[in-house]
């Protein structure tokens, strides 16, 4: 059984703990290692213009003197940023959610007091899951029965990470497919979305404010996605994209070279919008996307950005919805109608459909 007390255990399925937690803790923890790993990769494929012997603080605790230690390293210098570069093998590379974690813990509840062989607790487990649901319990109640069930018997965690680390070949393969998934989507296919970008003339030195800005690089990829062949992007393997992070990496793409300062899930105090463009502090444009099988659309295009222009003073917002059905285009119109925004110029709808765009020997 894994060591390690009740109060670590539950640390790791606590809310406000998730993957970039996770990644912090673990890059601190390897530091040294990824240290040594870039330095190598950077001298033998690094021309020398473009790396920087940089003094690193915390690379590794000395437990004689009781003290951390700072090394030098000869490293990518990434200018811009006056920084340096620091990589990380591509077999350890995940995404996503964190192998361990409370959303899988919760969802899979009802698994884990089978695997208990303690009949007494087991049934102790059981009957207390049970007194905490109500009489018709929704799936809402389901879960948070479930964390209060942990919460009182910590040895669940016990068994969901026993079961984790049995399983953990599962893991790197998971893994495996996922960062495959990133190189062809983020290196190979977003990779052509830079060159249609290109060859439109001008696209880099949109003037402008802030919303003029912001506006005309949307349509600048929504012509690119319906028009120029710019779709396919968003397909790996016949399937479209799940995540609207993912479009979020796209857009933020369009943003070479300009004069408005970009920022990416910007927070103001009432939660991370996709981007806040900027030319001043009186010059500010919100913009979000979504895609359209999004359960809480409606709700989004309701409240959200509003919300958001308020807390970030921002005068202007665009959203953006994205669709890859004729069934989603229909459902988008039907939430439009409905919240009065049909033909709202701040609401752009991009088809990403592949059934509706013949090649051009065809059409």
């Amino acid at each position: 059984m894994t060591k390690g007390s009740h109060l670590e255990k539950l640390c790791l399925i606590r809310d406000g703990v998730g993957r970039d937690n996770i990644s912090d803790f673990t890059n601190n923890l390897i530091r040294g290692y990824l240290l040594e790993y870039t330095q190598t990769f950077a001298v033998r494929n690094i021309h020398p213009s473009l790396r920087r012997e940089v003094a690193v603080s915390k690379v590794r605790f000395n437990y004689g003197t009781e003290t951390w230690e700072t090394a030098t390293f000869d490293l990518p210098w990434y200018s811009n940023r006056d920084d340096h570069v620091l990589l990380t093998p591509k077999d350890v590379l995940t995404k996503d959610d964190t192998w361990i974690n409370k959303t899988d813990l919760i969802d899979n509840f009802r698994s884990i007091p089978t695997a208990i062989p303690n009949a007494q607790l087991r049934e102790q487990i059981n009957n207390y899951f049970r007194k905490m649901l109500p009489r018709l319990p929704k799936r809402k109640d389901e879960r948070q029965a479930a964390f209060r069930t942990v919460q009182q018997f910590p040895k669940l965690i016990d068994f969901y990470i026993k079961h984790k680390e049995d399983t953990g070949d599962q893991a790197e393969s998971i893994s495996s497919q996922r960062v495959a998934f990133s190189q062809q989507l983020y290196l190979e296919q977003f990779r052509e979305l830079v060159e249609l970008l290109q060859g439109k003339t001008g696209f880099y030195s949109v003037p402008g404010n802030s919303y003029d800005d912001a506006y005309k690089r949307v349509l600048f990829l929504k012509d690119v996605i319906e028009n120029k062949g710019g779709h396919r992007i968003f397909y790996i393997h016949g399937a479209p994209l799940e995540r609207e992070e993912d479009l979020h990496i796209l857009y933020r793409m369009t943003w070479i070279d300009t004069t408005s300062d970009v920022t990416r899930e910007a927070n103001d105090g009432r939660g991370p919008v996709d981007f806040k463009v900027s030319q001043g502090a009186e010059d500010k444009t919100l913009v979000e996307f979504k895609l359209a099988k999004n359960s809480q659309l409606e709700r989004n295009l309701k409240n959200q950005t509003l919300v958001y222009e308020n807390a970030s003073d921002a005068k202007t917002s665009i959203k953006v919805i994205v669709y890859f059905t004729a069934q989603e285009r229909k459902r988008v119109d039907g939430i439009l109608k409905k919240l009065k925004l049909v033909g709202d110029k701040n609401v752009i709808l991009v088809d990403a459909r592949k059934d509706n765009k013949p090649s051009g020997s065809k059409a």
